[in-house]
């Protein structure tokens, strides 16, 4: 039987949270509206449409959320040639696709900058294929985005887990039945993964990689 390793990408595989903290945080000063980092912080993982609701409430001037939107995409898109991936972020996708996982990345995450994530983990050869934010119509915490990556995988929710390192990512894999593995390297605590649905919670992909050999969560 089949089964899919499905990930996260942003925090969870490339170490870019902090940056979308400071490009959205840098969109939102531009179009006058004063978000604290940390609020940022929180909500990164979401889509941009969900983000920018997350943030300024149902009552804002919803015509402005594409500017909010493109603002971000220009100012993140500074850093496409220089994402870095997290440490053995590579090697762990090529070590499930080793062992008979088919390999799924599940990203809000689209178009030029998804290509950029791929190219800053370098592991395509790994990468069976992706769920991205052009694919669904409902971003996580949904479960559209992980119930998509299994239908690409071909592979039941009970023979399938999902890692990410967000609230969101745990909340949407919860709800579409997998198995949920937390990563701290996105920078939430631990405390709140497992509140959200983690099975277990590891720093990083380095230490997920040197974890596999018998635990019980694969």
């Amino acid at each position: 039987m089949n089964r899919a390793a499905v990930f996260d990408v942003d925090g969870t595989l490339v170490d870019t949270n902090h940056l979308h903290v400071v490009t959205w945080w840098e969109a939102f000063r531009q179009a006058g509206h004063r978000v604290p980092m940390h609020a940022v912080h929180r909500a990164v993982g979401l889509g941009s449409t969900d983000l920018v609701a997350h943030l300024l409430g149902e009552d804002r001037d919803k015509e402005k959320d594409a500017d909010l939107s493109a603002a971000h995409k220009a100012l993140y898109g500074q850093y496409f040639d220089r994402l870095p991936a997290l440490p053995d972020a590579g090697r762990l996708l090529r070590r499930l696709h080793r062992d008979g996982w088919t390999v799924v990345l599940a990203t809000s995450a689209g178009g030029a900058e998804l290509d950029a994530l791929r190219r800053a983990l370098d592991a395509d050869d790994a990468i069976a294929a992706t769920a991205s934010a052009d694919d669904v119509d409902e971003g996580k915490p949904a479960a559209e985005p992980v119930e998509h990556a299994l239908e690409l995988a071909g592979a039941p929710a009970a023979q399938s887990v999902f890692v990410g390192d967000t609230v969101w990512d745990m909340r949407a894999g919860s709800r579409a039945g997998v198995r949920c593995v937390g990563v701290l390297c996105g920078g939430v605590p631990r405390a709140d993964l497992e509140e959200a649905g983690a099975d277990a919670v590891y720093a990083d992909p380095a230490h997920l990689l040197a974890s596999l050999p018998g635990d019980g969560i694969w």
